[in-house]
């Protein structure tokens, strides 16, 4: 019998498919956007500018100062920039840190959102948004920041580096792996987890081998989409309030936090949730969960430990504070001891151990 359960599916529409992004301006005619604020990081501005002579006089302007962990600052700085402009819609054209901005915006405007995804991070499918002032990321959830359409051009992943390729499909399949021990956890989501974690893990090592392989981007593309739904729809746990209190705390690069912690983490759930952990194991082709993530890793060349990223050993213990403060729900029990040695592990870069 299945058991009883609840499920939400947000409404959004989803564009997927090589040249796609050839359809923003009759997306953005659709949502009757007139002038729309264009958004991208410093890196991306060139891409902004090829897509604002692509639709023309529908991109009012560019904004390409968006900053990874959304700080309030950079916020009201674009804020400014949109009323003064008097824009009526947004494109985030990018990866987690502008999306990121992009739903900051929406939700003091209420205006709608286009999110056109060069990575595999997957914010754009989720009404979460975390942003940092002072050193703290706070996160929350809003239908308000939720993207209106998703366009997935594969396309614009072909130029997406071997190291951030490892690093952002791997924080996607963090959103799978939490899904399937998520305290709201459903049938619908289950499937769509599992899948979305087979679709990477055999999609990332051949894009390692191979970055101009477009059968292999557009599979790491659609598994993202899948892992970034069920970030969507369920509550994350301990790895995902450990990255949020890393980041926030000790300026860590987003992806690959997620990446050096998701081993970790999903060892010190292990004894609370087999049959989760079963169905990573069967996605990855691997006999353990734990394990299999972390061998993906070190096979697609990425950070394993969180001293490659420069966080300083005598933070561990400051990091265990924030995570025991505003915990979010955990399969596990979050115990202090056990912890200091996760990320103890987890800066030396040894291999990840239920303790």
């Amino acid at each position: 019998m299945v058991a009883a359960f609840t499920y939400i599916a947000y409404p959004a529409r989803v564009v997927f498919g090589s040249g796609r992004l050839l359809e923003l301006g009759r997306e953005l005619d659709q949502l009757g956007i007139k002038r729309a604020l264009l958004l991208s990081t410093p890196e991306q501005a060139e891409l902004a500018e090829k897509v604002r002579d692509q639709v023309g006089d529908k991109v009012g302007a560019i904004y390409s100062r968006a900053t990874m962990h959304t700080p309030v600052d950079v916020t009201e700085d674009a804020l400014g920039q949109l009323r003064a402009l008097g824009c009526d819609g947004l494109v985030a054209l990018g990866g987690g840190s502008t999306i990121g901005l992009g739903k900051a915006l929406a939700l003091r405007t209420d205006i709608p959102l286009v999110a056109i995804p060069t990575t595999y991070a997957g914010s754009e499918m989720t009404t979460i948004l975390g942003e940092t002032e002072s050193g703290r990321k706070k996160t929350q959830r809003t239908p308000k920041v939720l993207p209106k359409v998703v366009i997935y051009d594969v396309n614009l992943t072909m130029s997406l580096p071997q190291g951030l390729s490892a690093t952002s499909g791997i924080n996607a399949l963090a959103h799978a792996v939490e899904a399937l021990y998520a305290r709201d956890a459903n049938p619908i989501i289950t499937l769509m987890a599992e899948d979305g974690i087979a679709a990477l893990g055999r999609s990332l090592p051949r894009i390692a081998r191979d970055l101009d392989d477009q059968e292999a981007r557009s599979d790491a593309q659609y598994g993202a989409w899948l892992c970034a739904a069920c970030l969507g729809v369920v509550t994350m746990a301990l790895h995902h309030k450990v990255c949020h209190v890393l980041g926030g705390s000790f300026n860590l690069p987003h992806s690959e936090t997620h990446t050096v912690m998701l081993p970790h983490c999903t060892a010190y759930n292990t004894p609370a949730r087999p049959e989760a952990m079963s169905r990573i194991s069967r996605a990855l082709g691997t006999e353990d969960a734990a394990g299999g993530l972390f061998e993906l890793a070190r096979s697609l060349g990425a950070p394993i430990s969180l001293r490659q990223l420069g966080m300083p050993e005598a933070g561990i213990n400051r990091a265990v504070g924030e995570i025991m403060q505003d915990q979010y729900w955990n399969p596990r029990p979050l115990d202090q001891d056990a912890l200091r040695a996760m990320l103890t592990r987890a800066w030396l870069g040894e291999p990840p151990r239920a303790s």
